[in-house]
């Protein structure tokens, strides 16, 4: 049996035309499938054509959580809560082009166990966009050796797979990331990203840049070693420019260096800043994570057998 799993957020107009089409071609394959929705929070009418859909059609399931608490934590819910063989991650707003399901199961079928969709473009982005992408995936990949260069979130994971991801206790995840954690014999399929009929996305930049931040805490280390590279670079820095001081007080050519102090004093205490800075990011996490609160908490549920 397939799962498919979809995080919605504010879909109201789109999401009935999304679980149509995903039945459409799972229909034609000749497997057992379910579709489960969650709704991270949605402020519009998602949740009541939600449980319109699921009253309408026995194979959707749908959940609402209590409050937003973002796609990651949506597509674990439904990851958690998916009895498939084989799980499909996939957006609601149809950019992740549900005709690459076959190939997506067929591949399966062969022995892989992490089927990737990968985009061969990024759509109508701006300028602006495509770069900090880039720069995003390029640093990642530098910091924790995983290249996930126009990776996305739509992939099929055997059921095995999926039990080592549901199993990791960490409450904030980065799901692409953890896909790539977990290895296991993997394929890649490339898409071109169609543009979005209705709505816009819910991502805005504070979103983006906090799930950034998750990123490259979650698989890496690597920027509190910076802390100490940067201690390191003063300390031999400070030792070369105490030497010139000694030599020229003691040949008498010490002369006012006011302007040399307060830059030195505003590098050292920008540099103070950014290591503290880099080291409280890592100390919030370990607060989150000792406090084990759940990652979300499910309100209502509707469909097959609930």
């Amino acid at each position: 049996m397939l799962s498919v799993i979809l995080p919605v957020y504010n879909e109201e107009k789109q999401i009935e035309k999304t679980v149509n089409e995903i039945k459409s071609i799972i229909s034609g394959l000749n497997e057992g499938f379910e579709i489960i929705v969650v709704d991270d929070g949605s402020t519009d009418n998602t949740w009541d054509v939600l449980k319109d859909l699921a009253g309408k059609n026995p194979e959707v399931s749908v959940y609402r959580f209590s409050r937003n608490f973002g796609k990651e934590a949506a597509i674990m819910a439904g990851l958690s809560n998916a009895e498939g063989d084989a799980c499909i991650t996939m957006d609601a707003d149809l950019q992740h082009p549900p005709e690459l399901i076959p190939e997506m199961v067929r591949l399966w079928k062969e022995g892989f166990e992490v089927v990737e969709a990968v985009k061969r473009d990024r759509g109508r982005e701006t300028s602006l966009k495509r770069f900090s992408a880039s720069l995003f995936y390029k640093i990642l990949y530098r910091l924790s050796g995983f290249n996930l260069q126009n990776a996305s979130d739509y992939k099929l994971l055997d059921r095995k797979v999926v039990g080592e991801i549901i199993r990791m206790p960490e409450r904030e995840t980065f799901f692409r990331g953890l896909t790539a954690w977990v290895g296991y014999k993997r394929t890649e399929l490339y898409f071109n990203v169609p543009e979005r009929k209705t709505g816009k996305s819910g991502w805005s930049k504070l979103k983006l840049f906090r799930l950034a931040i998750t990123a490259f805490t979650s698989f890496s280390s690597l920027p509190l070693q910076f802390v100490t590279f940067i201690g390191i670079l003063f300390l031999i820095g400070s030792f070369i420019l105490g030497i010139q001081t000694l030599i020229m007080k003691l040949k008498g050519w010490a002369i006012g260096g006011f302007t040399t102090v307060i830059l030195l004093l505003l590098i050292i205490g920008s540099c103070l800043m950014i290591s503290l800075g880099m080291i409280g990011i890592y100390i919030a996490r370990i607060y989150n994570e000792v406090k084990s609160r759940p990652r979300y908490i499910i309100s209502e549920k509707y469909g097959k057998d609930k």
